[in-house]
């Protein structure tokens, strides 16, 4: 009899146990939100959000129209092609600079591995953005967020 207490209680505390954790998975699962567009941190952070949800038409909203802007197809080409790949990359948003219609924002583009025993590593860059019209606009970001041909002169041999 004390034998079959004791294995209950042993099975009913692996039960708690699992019930715990799959509570605590359900709960903390990763919500990307998007923020207000009214603060360069929060444009930053939605255009990042938008890349990484591979909704381009968003992503390319948030673009700051200046000389050589690309046009959506050459925005969306970078992507499908492979010049600009955020898989695997997180970003975080951290404090933004303003200097009048300019902002740096500092983020930090985090890389994830695949095995569970190794810890995050990033690394911090800056963010340009400008104000148009009342709007915060994103002109360049860091990694693999950004191609570097957006925005550069066209070759004319």
């Amino acid at each position: 009899m004390k034998q079959d207490k004791f294995l209950t209680g042993i099975l009913v505390g692996i039960g708690a146990l699992i019930v715990l954790a799959l509570a605590l998975f359900f709960l903390r699962q990763d919500r990307r939100d998007y923020l207000p567009e009214d603060t360069p941190e929060g444009v930053a952070h939605n255009y990042a959000l938008a890349v990484l949800d591979r909704d381009y038409e968003k992503a390319y909203g948030y673009l700051a129209d200046l000389k050589y802007k690309p046009t959506y197809e050459e925005f969306r080409q970078s992507f499908l092609n492979g010049m600009v790949n955020p898989e695997g990359m997180g970003l975080g948003v951290g404090e933004a600079e303003i200097h009048g219609d300019e902002a740096v924002v500092n983020v930090t583009i985090y890389y994830s591995y695949s095995d569970p025993f190794s810890t995050r590593t990033g690394y911090t860059e800056s963010a340009l953005l400008v104000e148009q019209d009342g709007a915060w606009k994103v002109s360049s970001m860091p990694g693999n967020f950004w191609d570097w041909n957006w925005y550069q002169e066209p070759y004319k041999p």
